[in-house]
């Protein structure tokens, strides 16, 4: 089943973004590389592909999991949740 992981930022979280995002991406490669990634991405915090210093207000991602129990622990355990960004 599909479902959606919407998360949100907290204010001022681009650094913890930043030193957090290759752990992130590496998470979402590999939910790709399993045919399971629908779609993932940020929501910048202006209507821009660059916000640069204002950063994101959140992600989105949908995925393919067995239960709503595993899409809560992959999202609990994600890399921008346990470094402070959600």
């Amino acid at each position: 089943m599909h479902y959606a992981i919407m998360s949100e930022d907290v204010p001022q979280s681009l650094e913890k973004r930043k030193s957090a995002r290759p752990a992130h991406l590496d998470r979402l490669n590999y939910l790709a590389s399993q045919n399971r990634l629908v779609v993932a991405g940020p929501h910048p915090a202006i209507d821009s592909f660059e916000p640069g210093e204002v950063g994101f207000s959140g992600s989105l991602v949908i995925a393919e999991f067995d239960n709503l129990e595993q899409a809560q622990a992959w999202a609990d355990a994600a890399p921008y949740q346990t470094a402070g960004v959600y």
